[in-house]
């Protein structure tokens, strides 16, 4: 074991019994380059995103080796301002926190390898945390008092599952989308209608100005299961759209957005509410920046409060990706004596949502 190791592991196991802890946190997963600093899991610091939504949008979407490029120009002037706005020093840091997975590996291995860096430099531990649960994370930002257990509905651009959280560290897989995230499917009907990225945000303000006037042609799988399944429902959508522009036959854009997202937040927000009552959980939890979704927003709160289940949403700002859901996440971590990396630690593009079963 090196010097370091050793170091890091007596550090590591002092934070688990200190009272106040300061984790500095970074997430580099896709096209967002954060930095924030985060105290005890649940006050925010600072939070820094730098972001290359304009970058990527003339070409209809990210482009790993462009991400990769500006993470790695974005990085440093992240930190800096992370312990800028947080009014604090290196010094007074506890740990260093990083996202290794899910994600674009070169846009990861940026974040990784500053975060390396960083913990090697201040000789403090590392902690290898996963993007998922930081989305789970985000909601103890936005609500101060949320605790597990509760039934959590993940909606993002690379998940869309429903996971029971028994605790900060025990979650569980109940079901999962068996092809597209529901992000992927929301930016693929986005492009075919001619809007830009991100599809998602531009599909619901679109959709504002639209009716349900639109029946696509697709079969409806999977009604009996808490899986879900949107490659169906986006073929469906770019056929008509095709066929329709192939045929000269005029149609509401807006129409085909606000019929195609009313399809996926019924979806959504009925499976997610049986699951909860399945699961006799009265506390459901939406996680991913889908979640942002005014539609799926109105939709669970709905029927959420006839159901008498009370819903939480992260605020929009923690929707997205940023470094502080990860930092909150790292303290959970910690206390449970969890993700505790060497120098070795490399990105990893898909890893297991559930742990502590």
């Amino acid at each position: 074991m090196s010097k370091y190791m050793e170091n890091a592991r007596t550090a590591f196991k002092k934070l688990r019994e200190k009272k106040d802890v300061v984790i500095l946190a970074i997430e580099s997963s896709c096209d967002e380059t954060a930095v924030s600093v985060v105290k005890n899991g649940r006050e925010v610091l600072s939070n820094i995103v730098a972001s290359q939504i304009d970058i990527h949008k003339k070409f209809g979407g990210v482009v790993p080796e462009v991400a990769s490029r500006n993470h790695v120009m974005a990085i440093s002037g992240c930190y800096k301002e992370a312990l800028k706005e947080a009014g604090i020093s290196e010094n007074e840091i506890d740990a260093i926190a990083v996202t290794y997975g899910a994600g674009l590996i070169g846009a990861l291995l940026v974040g990784i390898n500053f975060a390396k860096t960083l913990a090697y430099a201040l000789n403090l531990p590392l902690i290898a945390v996963s993007h998922v649960h930081g989305h789970i994370s985000a909601n103890y930002l936005s609500h101060p008092s949320l605790k597990p257990p509760f039934v959590c509905l993940m909606v993002s651009g690379g998940h869309t599952a429903l996971l029971k959280v028994n605790d900060y560290t025990m979650i569980s897989l109940i079901g999962s989308t068996v092809d597209d995230s529901v992000g992927e499917c929301f930016d693929k009907v986005a492009r075919v209608l001619g809007l830009s990225y991100p599809g998602g945000p531009n599909i619901d303000r679109l959709a504002k100005e639209g009716q349900n006037t639109i029946k696509f042609n697709y079969h409806e799988p999977l009604k009996d299961t808490f899986n879900f399944s949107f490659s169906g429902l986006k073929t469906a959508v770019v056929n008509f759209v095709h066929n329709s522009e192939q045929a000269g036959k005029e149609f509401n854009k807006a129409d085909v957005a606000f019929s195609f997202q009313d399809i996926v937040t019924d979806e959504l927000s009925e499976k997610a509410v049986k699951c909860t009552l399945k699961e006799n959980s009265k506390t459901l939890v939406v996680a991913g920046g889908v979640g942002a979704n005014s539609k799926l927003r109105e939709k669970l709160k709905e029927k959420c409060e006839k159901e008498n289940i009370t819903v939480y949403f992260p605020d929009l700002k923690y929707c997205t990706d940023n470094a502080a859901m990860i930092g909150s996440m790292a303290y959970y971590y910690l206390k449970a004596g969890m993700g505790l990396a060497d120098l070795t630690l490399t990105g990893k593009p898909n890893v297991p949502i559930s742990i502590g079963e």
